[in-house]
C-alpha cells in the first residue's frame, strides 16, 4: 500500500474519531445540562450555520427547530436554570454509523435517554439521531442535528432502593 493510501486511511480514521467525539462530548455536556453548564463549549459543537431540529410530530412539536449557532445556544440557555431542568438526565447511544467523505460526515445512533425533572416526574425515551458534521475552524462540529422520538413514557422512579434478584442470593 503507498504511502498516500495508508494517510488517505489515517485522515479517514482520525475524522470518524473527532467526529465521535464530538458526539461523545455533546451528550456528556447534555447530561449536566443545569446553571453551570459550559454554555460557549456546547454552542461551539455546532458549524455557525447548523441547524438543531426536532423531526417527526412528536419532537417537531416539543422541540421545534434553530438555525444557526446562537440559535441554538439561546435554546440551550433556557435549560441553564436554577434549581435545574433535570434532576438526573443520562443519555446512552448505541448503533453508531459514521461516514467520513472529505471535510463533511454523516452519523446515526438510536439514543436511549433516562430523566428525571425538577418536578420528580421521570421519563424514559429513545430516539433516532441524524447528524451531520462539517469540519470548520479546524474542528469538526455539527452542521445539522435532528433527534427523532421512536419512544417516550413516563416510569416511576429511577434507582429504586427494591432488592436486586441475584442467582444464590437471599434478599435482604
Amino acid at each position: 500500500m503507498s504511502t498516500q493510501a495508508l494517510e488517505a486511511r489515517l485522515r479517514q480514521l482520525e475524522s470518524e474519531h473527532a467526529v465521535r467525539a464530538c458526539m461523545n462530548r455533546y451528550m456528556e455536556l447534555c447530561d449536566a445540562l443545569d446553571a453551570r453548564t459550559p454554555l460557549d463549549e456546547l454552542a461551539g459543537l455546532f458549524t455557525n450555520d447548523a441547524v438543531w431540529e426536532g423531526k417527526g410530530a412528536k419532537y417537531a412539536k416539543s422541540f421545534g427547530g434553530y438555525q444557526g449557532r446562537d440559535a441554538i445556544r439561546a435554546m440551550f440557555a433556557t435549560y441553564m436554570v436554577e434549581p435545574a431542568h433535570f434532576a438526573l438526565n443520562v443519555h446512552f447511544l448505541c448503533s453508531e454509523l459514521i461516514r467520513v467523505e472529505g471535510a463533511q460526515a454523516s452519523g446515526s445512533w438510536v439514543m436511549l435517554q433516562t430523566s428525571t425533572f425538577a418536578s420528580g416526574a421521570s421519563h424514559l425515551n429513545a430516539a433516532r439521531l441524524t447528524v451531520k458534521f462539517r469540519e470548520e475552524e479546524g474542528a469538526w462540529r455539527m452542521a445539522h442535528f435532528q433527534t427523532e422520538n421512536l419512544f417516550s413514557r413516563p416510569v416511576d422512579a429511577w434507582n429504586d432502593s427494591a432488592h436486586l434478584p441475584v442467582p444464590g442470593k437471599s434478599g435482604e
